[in-house]
């Protein structure tokens, strides 16, 4: 049998690639993906993938065909290739129950928010600044990668096992996304500062700040209820997403 040879897209990146080094594939600000197949399917229906929370990764791994560190992508990178998995796997519309409605979003019609160029203090370098609004201490900030995330939900898991009641996940994401505070870099000052003398207010207005700045897909979406109602919800991303007969 001569080789088959799979379709593949362009997927543009909301980074631009202006965060990763010239020297990192990502830099072009494309990936290459290919069509999902029977063989992506064994990959979302594996139960050992499913419970232990690897499922979308590995899925997204199989379909990238540009030889990229996938631990390098920065997460917003990393929704965008996930909203085109689904498209290039099963089309653009994704149908999805909402307190007993039935929605149908078009993924295509997602806003993408794209990187500021003018907010980067270097092209090529992953690293922002930010003043806290209250204290007006200026700081530097990156956005956090998929390796940043995982480190993130370890350390998280680490913690709770000391203190079951105990809710980390806001301040340990801070302490891995800020770079240095007023200029002191020192990752045990960092994380001082934000168990200590972080202000409440000042934590939120940053990660505010995050929400409107960092590139990424959009997930929120306004829609119409049958009661004639707008309202607006958050795309939910289980694994039904990539394979709508599941019954996941």
């Amino acid at each position: 049998m001569s080789e088959l040879k799979f379709p593949t897209e362009q997927v543009e990146l909301p980074s631009k690639g202006l965060v990763y080094p010239k020297d990192n594939p990502l830099s072009s600000g494309t990936v290459e993906m290919r069509y999902m197949t029977a063989k992506e399917e064994d990959i979302l229906t594996n139960q050992n993938y499913i419970k232990d929370g690897t499922v979308i990764d590995r899925l997204l791994k199989a379909l990238i065909v540009t030889k990229i560190n996938y631990d390098d992508l920065v997460v917003g990178d990393k929704n965008a290739i996930m909203i085109s998995a689904r498209v290039l796997g099963y089309g653009k519309d994704y149908t999805f129950k909402y307190n007993d409605e039935e929605i149908t979003v078009d993924l295509s019609e997602l806003n993408q928010r794209f990187i500021n160029e003018d907010e980067l203090l270097e092209k090529n370098i992953n690293q922002f600044t930010f003043t806290l609004p209250h204290s007006e201490i200026p700081i530097t900030f990156k956005l956090l990668s998929n390796k940043d995330d995982k480190a993130i939900k370890a350390e998280v898991a680490g913690l709770k096992k000391i203190d079951k009641k105990s809710s980390p996940e806001l301040s340990t994401r801070l302490k891995y996304t800020i770079l240095s505070i007023n200029g002191d870099d020192d990752r045990k000052s960092i994380r001082e500062f934000v168990d200590s003398y972080m202000l409440a207010r000042d934590s939120r207005a940053f990660r505010e700040h995050l929400k409107t700045f960092q590139p990424d897909i959009d997930l929120k979406f306004n829609f119409v209820g049958t009661d004639g109602i707008e309202r607006e919800t958050t795309l939910p991303m289980t694994v039904s997403f990539f394979w709508p007969d599941s019954g996941l």
